[in-house]
């Protein structure tokens, strides 16, 4: 004996409507003894915003700003992780590098051209950050000089997969803290000296 349901009433969709968007909770303060994955931007629960190898550099930061991030992975048809473009690469020394080498225009350069390829990155495994706290994560930030640590786990057929991501601004703002690194220092330096100052 099946029940039977009445259809649910279908309009036309109003002139100018908009869309919901999903509402976050701001993220809760930290202390560094809490457990890293606390901070971590879990991809499982997050989307990451990914972008092709072959668009524009200022299409890449378009879609930064407008997702509110500072990093893309790149990604290929088949979502294999290609590599990571971040707004450091697109506002530093990099795309001046590729002007000068190359003889093209901002406009004309690639993510391609100035992404950090996937055999250069530096990933952190998820069963070390399960046993780390929030400050082996600073302290992980301020070794390297990075802004970001991407953490990998074994996903489908035990390939290995991006999880998450910890972002020191994140971080930071989660411990009411400011994460100084050396990458910004590092970037003026690189800077000066391409403009020879």
């Amino acid at each position: 004996m099946t029940r039977e349901y009445a259809p649910i009433r279908a309009r036309a969709l109003e002139p100018g409507a908009t869309y919901q968007q999903p509402v976050l909770a701001p993220p809760r303060s930290l202390r560094e003894d809490d457990p890293a994955v606390e901070a971590m931007t879990d991809f499982r629960r997050v989307r990451v915003v990914t972008v092709p190898p072959d668009v524009t550099m200022e299409y890449s930061y378009q879609r930064m700003k407008y997702n509110g991030v500072r990093l893309l992975l790149v990604v290929d048809e088949q979502n294999r992780v290609l590599g990571l473009i971040t707004s450091t690469d697109v506002e530093g020394e990099a795309p001046l590098r590729v002007i000068h080498d190359r003889g093209i225009r901002r406009d004309e350069i690639l993510v391609c051209d100035v992404m950090t390829p996937s055999e250069r990155i530096e990933v952190l495994d998820i069963a070390e950050v399960e046993r780390a706290q929030v400050g082996n994560v600073v302290a992980t930030f301020k070794a390297t000089g990075r802004r970001h640590a991407l953490v990998v786990d074994c996903g489908e057929q035990c390939r290995e997969c991006v999880r998450g991501l910890f972002s020191a601004t994140q971080v930071g703002r989660q411990l009411g803290i400011e994460i100084q690194t050396s990458e910004v220092a590092r970037n003026f330096a690189q800077l000066e000296s391409l403009l020879g100052h």
